[in-house]
């Protein structure tokens, strides 16, 4: 049976992967893999049954590549396993930042004792509500126009 050394927290959809026929935990010696997110392996002992250290994450850094050359023990990371989150993040922040989101809560958290909160917004929505109308023209023409091309 292979034995998988974990080094770090590994989500539990990883681990699920193994089937019975692997051993997998974090207390172990003679290991056949190590499986690490972080962890720092560069003092540790590499041994004699270690053939492969699988890296949670994208770069090899924290890991003895020389000592790992020397040895014969294969080492591979999973660059790119996390760029939807990175996506997503990324989205997320140009949302705030295009929208002002962060000054606008700040802004309401001044505005809990206004009972005429909501007659406030509207009166504000209308000063632009020209300039949308505006806007929208523009972009149905453009659209009109690149059709037409």
């Amino acid at each position: 049976m292979p034995k998988i050394k974990l080094y770090n927290n590994i989500a539990q959809i990883g681990l699920d992967q193994f089937t019975p026929n692997y051993e997998v935990n974090e207390n172990m010696e003679d290991e056949d893999a190590i499986l690490v997110r972080s962890a720092n392996l560069h003092d540790i002992e590499y041994g004699n049954n270690l053939k492969a250290i699988a890296r949670a994450g994208a770069g090899v850094n924290n890991i003895d590549i020389d000592t790992c050359t020397k040895k014969g023990i294969a080492v591979f990371n999973t660059p790119g396993a996390n760029s939807n989150a990175v996506k997503e993040l990324v989205f997320a922040g140009m949302l705030l930042a295009s929208r002002d989101i962060y000054h606008g809560i700040e802004w309401i958290q001044t505005q809990k004792e206004n009972e005429n909160i909501a007659k406030d917004i509207e009166k504000q929505k209308k000063k632009y509500a020209h300039f949308y109308k505006v806007y929208i023209f523009f972009i149905f023409s453009i659209q009109l126009f690149i059709s037409i091309l």
